[in-house]
């Protein structure tokens, strides 16, 4: 050994440490930064976030058609109403606009696919990250920045048939 060569002693240089640790740093900034997308919840449920769960309504999925029975019990039985329609697996944002008006809308959303499930002051609100939709599908509180792909309506003898 020269007496030029530094010695070890097994710790790292000091570049190392400092890179090191620089590295550290960033990565708990970026984490920081991420989590205040509103809660770092998971693209499949809900963590927590503003709004009243939205009732869930069961439809039938036939030939690409879904069919929802609407009676005076069901929460779409008035203007204004609004659900979670489920079908076989697709879940579908639904809203009773008018007496014989609804919009329907898939409630996937549009930021990081989480299922849209709340609803607060006649906004449909995703519980991940707190994105709101109206119920014409569009953006008003992001992140989301893409409207909700919208499905065709048409409401008959208390039958809502809802197409692609």
């Amino acid at each position: 050994m020269s007496v030029h060569e530094p010695v070890n002693f097994g710790f790292p240089s000091r570049r190392k440490f400092c890179t090191d640790a620089c590295r550290l740093l960033s990565a708990a900034a970026a984490g920081t930064l991420l989590n205040g997308c509103g809660g770092g919840g998971s693209p499949t449920g809900p963590t927590g976030g503003s709004g009243s769960a939205l009732p869930v309504v069961n439809g039938v999925l036939a030939n690409g058609i879904v069919t929802v029975t609407i009676d005076a019990n069901s929460p779409l039985a008035a203007a204004g109403g609004m659900a979670l329609v489920e079908a076989s697996g697709n879940p579908l944002l639904v809203a009773r606009t008018g007496q014989d008006t609804f919009t329907a809308h898939t409630a996937i959303c549009t930021h990081q696919t989480c299922t849209i499930s709340g609803f607060s002051n006649q906004l449909f609100v995703c519980p991940c990250h707190g994105s709101e939709f109206d119920t014409n599908g569009m953006v008003v509180r992001g992140p989301a920045a893409i409207p909700l792909r919208a499905y065709s309506t048409q409401f008959a003898n208390g039958t809502l048939t809802i197409t692609g």
